[in-house]
């Protein structure tokens, strides 16, 4: 049968990581595939160095819409990222010419997956991006295909590994988030600017995809509540691990009373969890289906190999004739699902108060909760000293985010706060 002929856009990291795994699973990949994976054609900005002798038979394009709409290609690997420009009009010019897509793009997924998937069926084509979301994980394939008898109820899972790392060592070395993430950086598992990965951002996005393919809706980016860590420090590290907790960013999607929730945000999990104990830069995802339970998925979620790993794994799919719709069912069965806010959450809240040590704090932090009809669990207290600023932890039982909002507006308004109080979702996984 005749090879299955590759472009690929973008020789990056993770180009890279593609490049040489074609080169060195060649027979196995053909083996697997029913047919052989070759490389025909390859873009970038410049040849890098390293990769030309296994880029040798391929046609060199200087413009990858040029690679694009290549008569040589059968399918284009978009492996140069961002949610527009150059990336997102590669991606369109290959649909619109009848090509196949395989993407690790996740922003270009949350933002545009909906028409991209419409233009894939309309010309023919197929679009995949199993890379898109927890690197070498392959959630989404087993969400599609082995789980595809399930309702599913809920998923969740730690997407992003620069947080895990953050976190993790934060527990385990008592620092704060700022050395911890210059630390980061110069080990290279964080960007010089980390916004997207610390913020929450490349998390929401791939939970937005998560969340589609779960729930037979349409991506729906904008409907994600996105908070990141920069907030936590090691005092909550320390609270939460005396509490019985672990603090770990986690995308959380399911079916709520008023409708999809979508949040990414810190949470305090029981230390004994599934979820609790991934550490480290690896990611996890939690499946949860009405029929075969609860299903965890975990390993690494980035970097060359892994994530070569997935695009490779998708060309295979390619070239046996087995992709299947992108969000599991066609663009045209999508059903638009109404949002639930996230001031609907319910659940229990840690709050961590700085205050001065004097008589009466505690009564007035205890009047702001009653009087928002929030019920306190549990209060950690420090320091006697009257000159000194110490800090006050309680827990609540269930409540409503909204209830929450107003609380924390309340305490941050009483004389004796001197810092924002901070608030951390606890969830029962």
């Amino acid at each position: 049968m005749t090879a299955l002929r590759v472009g690929i856009a973008g020789l990056g990291t993770v180009g890279g990581g593609v490049v040489k795994l074609l080169a060195e699973h060649a027979d196995l990949h053909a083996a697997r595939a029913g047919r052989g994976l070759r490389l025909a054609a390859a873009s970038a900005l410049e040849m890098p160095r390293a990769l030309a002798p296994l880029l040798k038979n391929a046609v060199w394009h200087g413009d990858a819409l040029d690679l694009a709409a290549s008569p040589e290609v059968d399918v284009v690997v978009e492996l140069i990222g961002g949610e527009e420009g150059i990336a997102r009009k590669v991606v369109e010019k290959a649909l619109q010419s009848g090509k196949s897509v395989v993407t690790a793009n996740k922003a270009l997924i949350a933002h545009h997956g909906n028409e991209l998937a419409k233009a894939a069926e309309d010309n023919g084509a197929s679009l995949l991006f199993e890379a898109a979301v927890a690197g070498g994980v392959p959630i989404l394939k087993a969400m599609r295909e082995g789980l595809a008898a399930n309702r599913f109820v809920r998923v969740y899972g730690i997407l992003n590994g620069t947080c895990n790392y953050i976190l993790t060592e934060m527990e385990q070395t008592g620092r704060d988030f700022d050395e911890v993430l210059a630390e980061a950086q110069a080990r290279g598992y964080a960007e010089a600017n980390p916004s997207t990965d610390v913020d929450g951002f490349d998390a929401a996005h791939k939970l937005a995809i998560l969340t589609a393919v779960a729930f037979g809706c349409p991506v729906n980016f904008s409907a994600v509540f996105v908070e990141g860590i920069r907030a936590v420090s090691a005092l909550d590290i320390e609270f939460a691990r005396e509490l019985g907790y672990r603090i770990k960013l986690l995308g959380i999607t399911g079916r709520g009373k008023a409708g999809i929730e979508q949040r990414v945000h810190p949470c305090m999990v029981w230390a004994d969890t599934p979820i609790a104990q991934v550490s480290g830069v690896l990611n996890a995802v939690v499946a949860e289906g009405d029929f075969v339970g609860q299903t965890v998925f975990e390993g690494a979620g980035a970097g060359e190999r892994p994530t070569a790993s997935a695009v490779v794994g998708d060309l295979i799919d390619l070239a046996r004739g087995r992709a299947a719709p992108p969000f599991a069912v066609p663009v045209s069965e999508l059903v638009a699902l109404p949002a639930q806010s996230m001031a609907d959450r319910t659940g229990a809240y840690y709050v961590r108060l700085i205050v001065r040590d004097q008589p009466g704090v505690l009564a007035d932090a205890a009047e702001v909760f009653a009087a928002a009809g929030v019920s306190i669990e549990s209060v950690l207290q420090r320091g006697r000293d009257p000159k000194a600023t110490v800090p006050l932890i309680l827990t609540t039982h269930a409540t409503t985010e909204a209830a929450m909002r107003r609380v924390r507006t309340a305490l941050a308004g009483l004389a004796a706060v001197v810092e924002e109080p901070m608030l951390i979702r606890i969830e029962s996984l």
